[in-house]
């Protein structure tokens, strides 16, 4: 079981910066595969990236590979995301997850969510 707290979202021009947060509690928070994934309004949550355990493997979402870093340190039970170069239509609600197994981009199989934080960028 593990608990998901995201912080870091706020209100940017486009071409900032932000550093989302995703603190999770629980002691096998190393042992999970962890992903980010936005919601803009109207629109189904969709994939940005994920991690596995260890940080070896990471996976981005085209629209924004290149921008978006995801990092973690199992020390801090917590998992990040860099973002730069940030874009109107990244305005979204962002969510960090987490699944044991395989890492995949499927947010049908990821079983733990956080609130989520509030990502809006301005033109």
């Amino acid at each position: 079981q593990v608990q998901l707290v995201e912080s870091g979202g706020g209100l940017v021009q486009a071409g900032g910066s932000l550093r989302l947060s995703c603190a999770a509690s629980g002691r096998t928070f190393s042992s999970y595969n962890m992903g980010w994934f936005r919601q803009a309004p109207g629109k189904e949550r969709e994939f940005v990236a994920a991690i596995s355990w260890n940080g070896i493997s990471t996976y981005y979402a085209d629209s924004v590979k290149g921008r978006f870093t995801i990092s973690r340190d199992n020390p801090k039970n917590t998992v990040y995301l860099q973002m730069n170069s940030l874009k109107p239509e990244d305005t979204a609600v962002y969510y960090c997850a987490g699944k044991n197994g395989f890492l995949v981009t499927d947010k049908r199989q990821y079983g733990y969510w956080g609130q989520g934080t509030q990502v809006t960028v301005s033109s």
